[in-house]
């Protein structure tokens, strides 16, 4: 991959995990203050997992980020984990979120799809990081 595409995927990356770090402080805020009389306990703790899960893989993602700037060449994997973890945080955040606040059942059957990006996302950087030069 051409060095100008890696530059500019790693400030993609860069920029979308400060982004993602942010609303997740947002979210975590807003649940604790506004959520708090309004939802149920039940429905709290999974919107607030929602907002833990998309703090831990924003700041994976900035992790990927830093590894992109460092690297001529990085391996594919590296590119891959990013992705990955930003459709884990869209779809098991997401859904988590969207979950607490409306009560469809039937969004809980989605979260695990994004856990598995997830999952699979830190196999990606794993295996980036033996590939890595």
């Amino acid at each position: 991959m051409p060095l100008k595409s890696v530059n500019f995927i790693s400030q993609i990356f860069l920029s979308l995990g400060a982004i993602l770090g942010c609303l997740s402080v947002v979210a975590g805020a807003f649940g604790s203050h506004a959520l708090r009389e309004r939802i149920s306990e039940r429905a709290l703790l999974i919107f607030e997992t929602g907002a833990r899960y998309q703090m831990y893989h924003a700041l994976a993602l900035l992790v990927v980020a830093l590894l992109l700037s460092r690297s001529d060449s990085p391996p594919p994997a590296l590119l891959a984990s990013g992705w990955l973890f930003i459709i884990g945080i869209a779809i098991f955040s997401g859904s988590l979120y969207a979950l607490s606040l409306t009560d469809i059942k039937f969004l809980g059957a989605i979260t695990p799809i994004g856990g598995a990006a997830f999952l699979a996302g830190w196999v990606a950087l794993a295996f980036a990081a033996w590939s890595m030069k």
